[in-house]
């Protein structure tokens, strides 16, 4: 059995050491301006006013800056001090999270706007053009565009095509 040392220095590269179940990635696309506004389109929405919470259902959209989030359902809390400040969102129901240069799936995943971080689980899978990762929990830095893959984590990189 030969060793390759192409695949090895990739992922190197590629990647920041963790441990065998935790991979670090630099998610470079995948960032958000807390600062921009938080535009959520959907089929439905219900508002409880008692708690400041709204629902949305069907075809749900949220755009921050370059990054979107589509989800069958989003629950949206607000900050008690100032309703129209989005605190969290939970998103469930094949949640995609999208941006220029990655995309990431899983079953449900939490925004929380203040700390400016995704954490998605149940069957993550995270596309980087043709690099491929999965895992159970992805938590990604918006700030700083980094982040990391827990729960058994496999990666598949693809070596770049020589010029």
């Amino acid at each position: 059995m030969r060793f390759s040392a192409v695949p090895a220095v990739l992922l190197c590269l590629a990647f920041l050491p963790g441990p065998v179940l935790a991979q670090q990635i630099a998610l470079g696309g995948i960032r958000a301006d807390a600062k921009a506004p938080v535009e959520v389109t959907a089929d439905s929405l219900a508002v409880n006013q008692a708690d400041g919470s709204a629902t949305f259902t069907g075809n749900v959209l949220v755009v921050q800056g370059g990054m979107r989030l589509k989800a069958a359902v989003v629950d949206v809390e607000y900050d008690p001090k100032d309703r129209s400040k989005i605190t969290r969102m939970h998103a469930t129901g094949g949640v995609t999270l999208v941006s220029p240069a990655e995309a990431a799936e899983a079953k449900e995943a939490v925004y929380d706007v203040a700390a400016s971080n995704v954490v998605m689980t149940g069957d993550v899978l995270l596309t980087q053009g043709q690099n491929v990762m999965s895992g159970q929990k992805l938590t990604v830095d918006l700030k700083t565009g980094t982040g990391q893959m827990d729960g058994r984590v496999r990666t598949i990189l693809q070596p770049e095509a020589k010029k």
